[in-house]
């Protein structure tokens, strides 16, 4: 058998390898301590009253079981109260606005920056009064709660389409909740 005569690769210094490996855990612990030394601003908005108005209230409900304890299917589980439902959100719709506007929320979810506010309403009530004015509502709670860069989606009921957005900001850039489509490209 031929033997190779290429050229013979030099080993790696261990000290290379080492200091390449303690660079890696460095920056990596950086990154991980960063985002947990981060601080905050308070999310404490106004308690909720223990007995909110009667009329037009946010009631929200677990509906991802049925009195079995067994998980309905995926057409109820955007809907009513989850893991990720705002109890501080909840309450403070209910204590500001007691119409039929807050009535059609079925559900208010926080995650970061994000508001997401679930309603009754048909996929076909993009832009209309109700989701701009939720829409306009979900902005007022994040500013109780000192977000600088409010993001709000306000949803139709669950359908064909999952739960579509009826209306939102996206960042302190957008100043209106309608919804936009793009133009079709010519």
């Amino acid at each position: 058998m031929a033997r190779s005569r290429g050229k013979r690769r030099r080993p790696r210094s261990r000290v290379v390898e080492i200091s390449i490996g303690v660079a890696c855990l460095v920056l990596g612990g950086a990154a991980i301590g960063t985002q947990l030394l981060r601080s905050d601003p308070p999310s404490a908005p106004p308690p909720a009253s223990a007995t909110p108005p009667a009329t037009g209230d946010l009631h929200v409900t677990n509906t991802n079981e049925d009195d079995k304890g067994d998980e309905k299917g995926d057409e109820e589980k955007a809907s009513g109260k989850s893991e990720y439902t705002s109890d501080s959100a909840v309450a403070y719709f209910n204590n500001r606005w007691a119409d039929k506007t807050n009535g059609r929320v079925t559900d208010i979810r926080a995650t970061g920056r994000y508001l997401r506010i679930y309603t009754d309403l048909p996929e076909s009530a993009n832009n209309s009064k109700t989701a701009l004015r939720l829409c306009e509502r979900g902005l007022l709670y994040l500013a109780s709660i000192g977000e600088r860069n409010p993001v709000v989606f306000v949803q139709a009921q669950f359908g064909e389409n999952g739960n579509p957005v009826l209306a939102n900001i996206l960042g302190p850039d957008d100043t209106d909740c309608r919804v936009t489509h793009p133009e079709p490209e010519a």
